[in-house]
C-alpha cells in the first residue's frame, strides 16, 4: 500500500470518527454514472460558435461568449442543462460508499442529484442547500448537508456556468463561499471527481491562507484523487500542480486507474467499521451449576468497559442475560466520565422476543420468525468491523437441556460474509468455543495476509489462541476480574487495536 494511502485512511479516518469528515465532488463522480463532464456540456455549445472544445481550455469562456452572442439570453444552456442531467442514471460504487459513511457534509459542484438519491436510499436524510437562502434555514433530523454550490437541476437558470456568473458570485451565492470558508479550517476534505480549476474554490483557499497568515502552515489537511498523467509534458504540469495544492494543506493521492478510488474507499469504509464492535452473546446458563455467576457476569461487565476505554462503539442485539450486562458495563463506563452521550457509546437492537400473527400454524411462525431474525441480523451488522462472541447457549425447548445456541452460529456466518474480523473468546465455552475452533484451524480464511499485514496477522493469531485458553479463564475468573492487567481483557483489547490500525489492512 503507498504511503500517501496509508496516511489518507489513518488521517480521514479519524476524521469520520470524529464527525469531521466532509466530501467535495465533481463532476468525475457522476461521469461514471453516465453524466457528462464539463467539456462534453459545452461540445455543441462550442460548435455553435464555430469552436472546437477539444482545442478550448477556459470552458467557463465558452459558455459566456453563447450568452454573448444571445444578447444575455440563457435558454438553450438552460435547455443543455436539462437535457443532459434529466435521464436515469445508476448510482455507482462510490457513491453508495460515500453515502454510507458517516460524513458530515457534502459540497459539490454538479447540478445532478446523485448524491442526494445515494443518501436517501442509505436511509438517511440529507439537507439540502440549493441556493443561498436555504443555508440560512436547518431541516429538522438531518443526517448530513449537500452544499449544491453551483446549482441544482431543478433550477437552471440559476446554474453557475458562465463567465459573469462566477464575477457575480460574491454577491448571489456568496453565502456558500462563507460556509466553506469554515468548513476548509474545521473539517478533513476528501476531493472526489474534481479538478480544482473552478474559480470560486480557488478563491476561497487563498482567502483562507491569507486570513490564517503565518498560522497557514498549521492549517488542517486535506486530499484529492488524481490519476497519473502518463504523457511527458501533462505529467509534469500535473507534478507542479500538486506541489502547487499542497500551499492549501491538500495533499494528492496518485492512482493509475480510476478503479483504484472505489478500492481505496471500500478499505476506508472497512477501516471505519473497525471502531464498531458488535457482542454476540447469550447464555442460559454460565457453568453446569452455576456457582461462579456473579464472576461471570462481572467478566461480561468489565469486558464492556475495556472495549469502550478504546473509544470504540457497541453494538447489541441485546442476547439473553448477555445483552444486559452489556448495557450495564457500558452505562458504568459512561458515568465514569464526563461525556453522557448514551448513543455514541452503544447502540442497542433487541430482538422482538415473539412473533405474534393470528391465522398462520406454529411451523409456519417459526419459519416467518427465523425469516425475520436473519433479516434483523443483517442489518444489526451493517456498521460493525469486528464481532466478539462469548458463550452462547440456550435452554432446549422440548428436553430442557443446554444446548449451543443457533442464533450466534447465523451471527457469526453474517459477520464473516460482511467481511467481519470475529473475536471468539472460546474461553468462555459453548457456541463460541465452536467458533473459537473453526477461527484458529482456519485462521487464513477469516484473517488473510498480504505483504503489508503478515507480521500483524501473526501477532493476532497468537493472541485468539490465548483467549481459547480455559484454564487461564477459569483461573482469572477465580482471581480479580477488576485487574486490568487480565490475560482475555488485555488480548481482547490488543486485537481490537492491531485491527483499528492500517498496519491490519
Amino acid at each position: 500500500m503507498k504511503p500517501e494511502i496509508k496516511e489518507f485512511l489513518r488521517i480521514y479516518g479519524q476524521a469520520l470518527k470524529n464527525n469531521n469528515a466532509a466530501i467535495f465532488a465533481g463532476a468525475g463522480l457522476s461521469k461514471a454514472s453516465g453524466f457528462v463532464d464539463w467539456k462534453e456540456l459545452m461540445r455543441d455549445i462550442a460548435a455553435n460558435l464555430g469552436l472546437d472544445v477539444d482545442k478550448e481550455t477556459d470552458l467557463i469562456a465558452i459558455a459566456q461568449y453563447h450568452i454573448n452572442e444571445r444578447l444575455g439570453n440563457r435558454s438553450i444552456i438552460n435547455q443543455t442543462i436539462i437535457d443532459q442531467f434529466v435521464k436515469d442514471a445508476e448510482l455507482t460504487e462510490n457513491h453508495h460508499i460515500l453515502a454510507r459513511l458517516p460524513i458530515s457534509s457534502y459540497w459539490t459542484t454538479n447540478y445532478d442529484n446523485l448524491i442526494e438519491t445515494a443518501i436517501k436510499e442509505a436511509g438517511k436524510t440529507p439537507d439540502e442547500k440549493k441556493t443561498s437562502q436555504n443555508i440560512l434555514t436547518t431541516l429538522s433530523k438531518r443526517d448530513t448537508v449537500v452544499y449544491k454550490m453551483h446549482g441544482d437541476i431543478g433550477q437552471p437558470n440559476e446554474a453557475i456556468i458562465a463567465k459573469e456568473d462566477y464575477e457575480t458570485y460574491g454577491m448571489k451565492r456568496g453565502t456558500y463561499s462563507i460556509v466553506l470558508q469554515s468548513e476548509l479550517l474545521s473539517k478533513t476534505f476528501l476531493f472526489v471527481g474534481f479538478s480544482f480549476d473552478d474559480p470560486n474554490l480557488i478563491y476561497t483557499l487563498s482567502r483562507i491562507k491569507n486570513l490564517l497568515g503565518e498560522e497557514a502552515n498549521a492549517q488542517r489537511t486535506h486530499y484529492f484523487f488524481v490519476k497519473k498523467e502518463t504523457d511527458c509534458e501533462k505529467a509534469k504540469k500535473q507534478e507542479l500542480k500538486i506541489k502547487d495544492l499542497n500551499r492549501y494543506g491538500i495533499r494528492a493521492i496518485i492512482i493509475d486507474e480510476f478503479e483504484e478510488i472505489t478500492e481505496i474507499l471500500k478499505l476506508l469504509e472497512k477501516f471505519h467499521k473497525r471502531s464498531n464492535i458488535f457482542i454476540s452473546g447469550a447464555v442460559e446458563c454460565f457453568e453446569e451449576d452455576n456457582k461462579n455467576e456473579d464472576k461471570h457476569k462481572l467478566f461480561i461487565h468489565n469486558l464492556t468497559k475495556h472495549v469502550l476505554s478504546n473509544k470504540c462503539k457497541i453494538i447489541t442485539g441485546k442476547g439473553k442475560r448477555v445483552g444486559d450486562i452489556v448495557i450495564d458495563g457500558t452505562l458504568d463506563h459512561m458515568f465514569s466520565t464526563n461525556y453522557q452521550h448514551l448513543d455514541e457509546y452503544i447502540k442497542m437492537r433487541p430482538f422482538p422476543m415473539e412473533f405474534i400473527r393470528e391465522g398462520i400454524s406454529e411451523e409456519d411462525k417459526k419459519a416467518t420468525k427465523k425469516q425475520r431474525n436473519t433479516k434483523y441480523r443483517d442489518e444489526m451488522l451493517q456498521e460493525a468491523g469486528i464481532a466478539i462472541f462469548v458463550y452462547g447457549n440456550k435452554q432446549d425447548e422440548d428436553t430442557k437441556s443446554i444446548k449451543n445456541s443457533n442464533g450466534m452460529g447465523d451471527e457469526f456466518n453474517i459477520a464473516v460474509e460482511k467481511g467481519i474480523k470475529p473475536i471468539p473468546i472460546g474461553a468462555t465455552g459453548y457456541k463460541t468455543k465452536e467458533i473459537w475452533n473453526e477461527v484458529i484451524s482456519n485462521f487464513e480464511k477469516y484473517y488473510p495476509s498480504n505483504r503489508d499485514n503478515k507480521i500483524t496477522m501473526e501477532e493476532i493469531k497468537k493472541l485468539l489462541e490465548d483467549i481459547g485458553d480455559e484454564k487461564i479463564f477459569r483461573d482469572e475468573i477465580q482471581a480479580d476480574l477488576n485487574d486490568y492487567s487480565n490475560k482475555i481483557y488485555s488480548n481482547v483489547v490488543e486485537i481490537i487495536k492491531k485491527l483499528n490500525s492500517v498496519a491490519s489492512l
